[in-house]
This record gives C-alpha cells, structure tokens and sequence, in this order.
C-alpha cells in the first residue's frame, strides 16, 4: 500500500466516535491529508458500504471541501455582517488586486488560495482576515494587501503590525 493510500486508510478505519458517516471519513480524510483525493472516495465508499457516488453527493455539497491539494498558504476573508459593514469588500478587492485573482480561488502557482468567509469570529475586530489560520482584525485594504504581500514573501504572516484579533 503507497504513502497516501496507506494514510487514508488509517484515517478513515481510527475514527474516534461510535457512529462512522461518508461525512465523518471525508473529514477524517481531509484532517489527515489535507484535501479529499480520489483515492478517497472509493475507500470511503468501501468502508461505509455505499457507492463512490453516494460519496461524491456528500463531498460535493460542501462547499470547504478541497479535492485538490492545498496551497503554500491560505487566506480567509470574513465578509459576514460586521465585516462587511465596516468595509470587508474593500478588503477583498485589494487582496484579489495583490495576488492577481478575480475572485475566491487559487493563484497559479498554487502559493495562496483565497476564500470568504461568512464568519471568522472576531466581529469586534472587524473587519477581519485570516492568513494562515492567524487572525488580523481592524484592518484597512492597503493593510489586507501588506500582510498578503509579506505571507508570500516571508513564507508566514510577517510582522504583526496589524491589530490581531
């Protein structure tokens, strides 16, 4: 058995709760590896006694689901009410602007994936990022694009210049 078969295996079959789902072993899929490859499905598929379309149902529904690897790093926006009031479009746009994107996705050379976020939970900090899985709240666009800027440059999120939330 290869490396990522292997890892998917163990994730799947050392489940913790009583009640094994698709959901719960895509989870534990995407916990252990990062992303739901198409190994998965039919282990998935295998190990709970149903089809390899019955999983892709499950998987395609939600939408944080990744079947593709993950990128060098990620960014979160939170565009849920607090933020947007107090300028999360602003923040999108200028993040977009600074990674050369359109929309929510992943740059070409898969060093950052951009996605929104109804809620980062950190409404008083608003309007917030996340840059990989470290929170930044109060900021203004052209502090968005820095701190975008320094995550690709200096592999992390850089200084903390910015407020944390």
């Amino acid at each position: 058995m290869d490396g990522l078969k292997e890892r998917i295996h163990k994730a799947i079959h050392n489940q913790p709760q009583p009640t094994v789902t698709i959901l719960s072993s895509l989870l534990a899929v995407e916990d252990e590896i990062g992303y739901i490859p198409k190994e998965a499905v039919e282990e998935v598929a295998s190990f709970t006694d149903t089809t390899a379309n019955d999983v892709w149902a499950v998987a395609s529904f939600y939408p944080n689901f990744r079947f593709q690897p993950p990128c060098e790093h990620q960014v979160e926006i939170c565009w849920g009410p607090s933020c947007h009031l107090v300028g999360a479009m602003s923040l999108i746009k200028s993040v977009l602007d600074t990674v050369g994107l359109e929309g929510e996705g992943d740059t070409q050379d898969r060093m950052l994936s951009v996605r929104y976020n109804t809620c980062l939970g950190a409404c008083a900090q608003a309007p917030v990022i996340s840059i990989d899985h470290h929170l930044m709240g109060r900021l203004t666009p052209e502090d968005a694009s820095a701190a975008v800027s320094r995550a690709l440059s200096q592999g992390g999120t850089g200084d903390q210049a910015t407020e944390d939330a």
